[in-house]
């Protein structure tokens, strides 16, 4: 069996000079192999294909078979490391609490053990008739975050 380790120090090599960073490696009991990149502007597919074409010449297949994917991070996927939190900074994004609170704001601030989201609120304000917009901060630290994932608004 191909051992996690071993595909994780090539594609640490590989990105090493580069903004990418690894947002998730697995190797299944049947040699699957997925890695799963991203970087503050994008992976375009050419990247992919490079970092997969690199991946495949540090292993033999007639040794032992592998399947082997390479992907940058998908649009609306839950967050699964910090860098993916600074690359949404001041972009909507939506939060599921380990509670089962939904929160849907921008991204504002992401610090070592928390993030703060800024959301839109209705609120009645006293001498108005109509309720006003008030952005609110609210703060989760990572321990509250079940999942958060990037909106996509058009």
């Amino acid at each position: 069996m191909i051992d996690k380790k071993n595909v994780l120090e090539i594609v640490e090599k590989e990105i090493a000079d580069t903004d990418l960073f690894i947002v998730d490696i697995t190797v299944s009991t049947s040699n699957a192999i997925s890695v799963m990149i991203d970087s503050m502007d994008g992976v375009p597919i050419s990247t992919c294909i490079e970092l997969s074409r690199a991946i495949e010449k540090n292993f033999d297949r007639d040794i032992e078979d592998f399947e082997l994917q390479v992907a940058s991070a998908g649009i609306g996927q839950p967050f699964q490391v910090i860098q993916q939190y600074h690359k949404n900074i001041g972009k909507d994004v939506e939060i599921l609490t380990t509670e089962g609170l939904k929160q849907k704001g921008k991204l504002i601030t992401v610090g070592e053990n928390e993030i703060t989201v800024e959301v839109e609120e209705k609120v009645k304000v006293e001498g108005k008739k109509k309720k006003q917009v008030i952005l609110t901060p609210y703060t989760f630290t990572f321990d509250q975050i079940k999942t958060t994932k990037d909106i996509i608004t058009f």
